[in-house]
């Protein structure tokens, strides 16, 4: 299942074989590098926008590049056990196209210097912005072979649970130390246990407070980039403030309906459960049900449902319309608790303006249609969310198109949005291309 799945990225394994006398096999190097960039003609609301409403104007463009290595290999195999490892490394850079091109970045993993007189953002008077490079992987996985069909896998990795996981959207993504024992001795079930001991996430309950540090320095999640998940220069910092468990089970024991159950706890400060049903029948009748509900400290319990019918012809098209209600209380509403960016795996969320659909008191609706013509991907996106006492999201439009030449792929996206709380009320355009090179 994708919680134990490998990600992208890559550095240098653990340590020498012949310093523990290891058989290392198997061993695997994968990889890829991304340019991304984007343009919006909004004139307020962005980091770094200084006002005006040039699309592919200078200071309303972002861009970022990365490149993302891991190696792999199997170091031990025997009758009782099968341990494997993997390590990830990640270089974010502009590749100086802030002083060219652009006057934002995508990645909060940046940091950046003001009053240096460098061409960057004209809100910061000018900064210089630095690389970010560090491990994102780093983990040891222990398969047992006899007894019991289990997995233990500990150290910094990939996690993909309903409220707590990596986000893959923006240039960067976060990642976890933790400890994951999976088991499958139960046919067609995974049980799951999880400490979560730190992330990089820039979460809204970490550790680390966002603003202008003291030095002049400016960290991620301020007004550094445009689509910060990261902390900055991928900092590791304390999960929720005391760590975390998460505990789930999985099951598909009728093949057209997946079911799973998610139970979490941050040491005496929330808890949270997450219920979810799919239904895809060989005819392609799709159908799922999520629901949600959370406690932060002492206050008000929140609770959040979801539900989803369409329809799927493999290879053609997809066509799925969903609904969803957060509670006029509580705290949690279903977002991932590892970042601030509002991302959420409710079936209603936005392709982009992430956050809306899991304010409180706030229902939304989500029209999705996914086809493919002369091999291209085509996507079209449409969500609303209309909240209580909050900035409604009126409407979001999206349409993208990716094609892919060989180990190159390349997606065009275009945004419209109408939003109360951003850009005056104005309805406003993104244009944003990503090109991706895997090897």
């Amino acid at each position: 299942m994708k919680l134990t799945k490998m990600s992208l990225a890559v550095a240098v394994l653990v340590a020498s074989s012949s310093a523990f006398a290891l058989d290392v096999k198997n061993v695997k190097v994968k990889g890829d590098a991304n340019v991304f960039y984007s343009t919006t003609d909004i004139k307020t609301g962005y980091a770094g926008l200084t006002g005006k409403d040039d699309l592919f104007g200078k200071d309303n463009s972002a861009a970022d590049a990365s490149l993302n290595l891991m190696i792999s290999a199997d170091l031990e195999k025997n009758d009782y056990v099968k341990v494997s490892g993997a390590a990830a490394y990640t270089v974010i850079s502009t590749l100086g196209l802030e002083n060219n091109f652009v006057s934002n970045v995508w990645a909060g993993s940046h940091t950046a210097t003001t009053g240096t007189g460098a061409n960057y953002g004209a809100p910061l008077g000018g900064a210089k912005v630095e690389n970010a490079n560090w491990m994102t992987e780093a983990w040891i996985a222990v398969e047992f072979q006899k007894a019991t069909k289990s997995t233990l896998k500990i150290g910094r990795m990939e996690l993909d649970t309903p409220l707590a996981f990596t986000e893959k959207w923006s240039i960067e993504k976060n990642t976890f130390e933790s400890a994951v024992l999976l088991n499958q001795d139960l046919p067609d079930t995974t049980i799951v246990a999880a400490w979560v001991g730190n992330g990089n996430g820039n979460e809204q309950f970490g550790e680390d407070a966002k603003g202008v540090l003291a030095d002049g320095t400016l960290p991620a999640g301020t007004t550094l980039a445009m689509a910060p998940v990261v902390n900055a220069d991928g900092k590791f910092t304390t999960f929720g403030m005391n760590g975390a468990y998460a505990f789930g089970v999985v099951n598909n024991s009728w093949k057209p309906l997946k079911a799973q159950a998610w139970y979490y706890e941050l040491p005496s400060f929330a808890t949270a459960y997450w219920l979810q049903a799919d239904f895809k029948n060989e005819e392609g009748i799709l159908a799922g049900g999520q629901f949600t509900s959370g406690k932060v400290g002492n206050g008000d319990n929140s609770g959040t449902y979801a539900v989803m019918a369409g329809y799927e012809k493999k290879d053609v098209v997809t066509v799925k319309a969903a609904y969803s209600q957060t509670s006029d209380k509580g705290a949690l509403h279903g977002a991932n608790v590892a970042t601030t960016t509002g991302y959420s795996k409710l079936y209603t969320e936005a392709w982009w303006n992430y956050g809306y659909v899991t304010r409180t008191d706030t229902y939304a609706y989500n029209v999705t249609v996914e086809g493919k013509a002369a091999d291209v991907e085509l996507g079209l996106y449409y969500t609303s969310a209309f909240a209580e006492n909050a900035g409604d999201l009126n409407a979001e439009v999206t349409l993208t198109a990716k094609k892919k030449f060989g180990p190159l792929e390349g997606t065009l996206a275009y945004v419209y949005t109408d939003a109360d709380d951003q850009n005056n009320g104005d309805a406003y355009n993104i244009v944003q291309a990503y090109l991706t090179l895997k090897f």
